[in-house]
């Protein structure tokens, strides 16, 4: 019954460079970036926001000058100290990230389509221009070369014995006519796909899957193959297959998307090729196209990057990145960050930190950096007093599951009721007022607050039929537009519902590593929109907030460990350290996963 809350964020736009990001990848022991486009590579230190080191890709001839070059990969080997990247054309370079100094390592003739190390960074697998698979060490000497394509199912091939033919099995409702059902030749690739094989490892590295288009039906195929190139086994024939491809790190399943006649979903495999699961995804089948998927690294949020397939009135896309979890055999979705039309906000690339399994970094077509930090959080109701109905809400996509933990006990995904909204939901907050901590207020991507509450005098207790109504559902009293000086998605963070029409929020400050506090407030001539009523600059980056609703006392938690008090209740906003007994400021070695504050003796 948990969320994803978001705790901070990094934006970064001082890089510009030449051309537009392709690939980047992250140095999991600095923590920069490693940007490569069709004219340069470049490590950009997103904290200060200095480029660190950089490369000219054309130069030296490994790109052409026009700019009509494309980088298809790009590796960060904490090892060797150097990046490695693959062009198009065929040349694979190291990028010395001490020398800034560029060396191609070796050179395929007929162009290359895909590069992927494994986790263990021990082997690289290139995909060709002629439909081959090279297997590489990382010192780049050859191990083997194999064809993509191949007739044999693979050395993990099913062995029937007989009794397991369709024609001699009970068929059930199908009747007697699914005995001569004759397989369907499958559908060809949608014709967005880019037609490039996707390469993905399984995160012991003994294992990877290759998704390629098949040439005699043209439509999409996985392969599963071991470290050492001998093919174990392929998938099994899927209509409207798509060419997201991504591994489940801790192994169990190979994620890929899926169009079917009246629907569009994500899917999944297992290691044999057989379909495992599936979700359906928030859209019509006809809407939007998966563009990539990926896995956090240990395996508890799924990406899901979609961009419209029809252009809006002014020409342009939408895009999004979708978060995905899964509980009791049910698939959440937590978070939709809902890109701005304009092109150039788009992502051009996107990868979860491999250190911080839920960190995750957007990279846009004009080279602005976003680093979301998102935590793990409960959202209960915070009254102390038996008003409150111990209520706990769950997101889950446009809807918002809440169980009253007073009247019933449900297991999830059930709930007491639910909160239809009319776009994805990101933030949830009860009213931090005793006696009416019920009241529900949701965040949702389009920027809108709806605010939920019980009708003020309940007819009856019982229904029609008799029944007795132990948990009364919340009805939507009014709906907030809210105002923001920033068109990132989530730029307000940390949503706290105050009183009536009061609501604070957390934003990213101007300088580096400051915050800026919002007090929203509905503008007088026009009662359905929040705007800033008051501000305030802090030093540090806030990650949490926690509001004791007996005293109105509201601490701030710094990414550093300090905690400060926030002076709200005022026409202007301070902030103010928090002193112990002693007289002493607050300040954790380490900041908190979780904060709350409780009165002892009147403190």
């Amino acid at each position: 019954m948990r969320n994803l809350k978001l705790l901070k964020s990094l934006r970064s736009s001082e890089l510009q460079g030449p051309g537009s990001p392709q690939c980047f990848s992250v140095r999991s022991d600095t923590g920069s970036l490693l940007i490569a486009s069709q004219f340069s590579v470049t490590e950009y230190n997103t904290q200060s926001g200095e480029v660190v080191s950089e490369a000219s890709l054309t130069a030296d001839g490994y790109l052409p000058e026009d700019g009509s070059g494309v980088v298809v990969g790009l590796q960060d080997l904490a090892e060797l100290q150097s990046a490695c990247l693959a062009t198009a054309g065929g040349d694979v370079v190291l990028f010395n990230l001490n020398t800034s100094q560029l060396e191609c390592v070796g050179s395929v003739g007929s162009g290359l389509t895909s590069m992927s190390w494994s986790p263990d960074e021990e082997l690289v697998i290139l995909t060709t221009g002629q439909e081959t698979i090279i297997m590489m060490t990382k010192d780049f000497e050859p191990v083997t070369e194999v064809g993509i394509h191949q007739d044999d199912f693979g050395e993990g091939k099913f062995i029937t014995v007989g009794w397991g033919k369709k024609e001699t099995q009970f068929h059930g409702s199908e009747g007697k006519q699914a005995a001569q059902k004759k397989i369907q030749d499958s559908q060809p690739a949608v014709a967005w796909d880019d037609r490039k094989p996707r390469v993905t490892w399984r995160g012991d590295g003994q294992l990877f899957a290759v998704s390629a288009i098949c040439p005699q039906t043209g439509a999409r195929k996985v392969r599963v193959w071991n470290r050492e190139g001998v093919l174990q086994a392929t998938s099994e024939p899927i209509n409207g297959l798509e060419q997201a491809l991504c591994w489940k790190p801790s192994g169990s399943l190979i994620a890929s998307s899926q169009r079917h006649p009246n629907k569009h979903s994500v899917v999944f495999m297992e290691k044999n090729g057989l379909l495992h699961g599936d979700f359906t995804l928030p859209f019509s089948k006809d809407q939007v196209k998966v563009k990539e998927l990926l896995w956090n690294s240990d395996s508890t949020v799924l990406a899901v990057w979609l961009e419209d397939l029809a252009a809006g009135p002014d020409g342009t896309v939408k895009s999004y990145i979708q978060l995905w979890t899964v509980g009791n055999y049910h698939w959440y979705l937590k978070q939709s960050l809902d890109f701005d039309r304009d092109p150039q906000k788009a992502p051009a690339s996107f990868c979860w930190d491999p250190e911080r399994p839920l960190w995750l970094h957007v990279l846009t077509h004009n080279w602005t950096s976003i680093t979301y930090d998102w935590g793990w959080t409960t959202e209960r109701s915070p009254g102390l007093d038996m008003t409150d109905d111990a209520s706990v809400a769950v997101i889950d996509g446009e809807k918002v599951l809440v169980t009253t933990f007073r009247q019933c006990v449900v297991p999830p995904p059930m709930s007491s009721f639910e909160l239809q909204l009319k776009s994805p939901v990101n933030q949830v907050t009860f009213l931090c007022q005793p006696t009416r901590t019920n009241r529900i207020a949701v965040f949702t991507s389009n920027g809108q607050i709806s605010v939920f509450g019980k009708v003020s005098k309940e007819d009856s207790d019982r229904t029609a039929d008799g029944f007795r109504i132990l948990s009364h559902p919340l009805f939507l009293q009014k709906t907030f537009r809210v105002t923001s000086h920033q068109n990132d998605p989530l730029a307000l963070r940390q949503l706290l519902w105050l009183q009536d029409e009061l609501f604070l929020a957390v934003t990213s400050g101007i300088l580096p590593n400051t915050t800026t506090l919002l007090m929203l407030h509905p503008v007088q001539d026009a009662a359905d929109t929040l705007a800033v009523r008051s501000q305030v600059e802090v030093e540090g980056v806030v990650i949490s907030t926690a509001h004791l609703s007996q005293t109105g006392t509201l601490a701030l938690q710094l990414e550093d460990g300090q905690i400060k008090k926030l002076l709200w209740d005022c026409p202007e906003l301070s902030v103010e350290d928090w002193h112990d007994s002693n007289g002493c400021s607050v300040n954790f070695p380490v900041p908190c996963i979780q904060t709350a504050l409780c009165c002892i003796s009147g403190t």
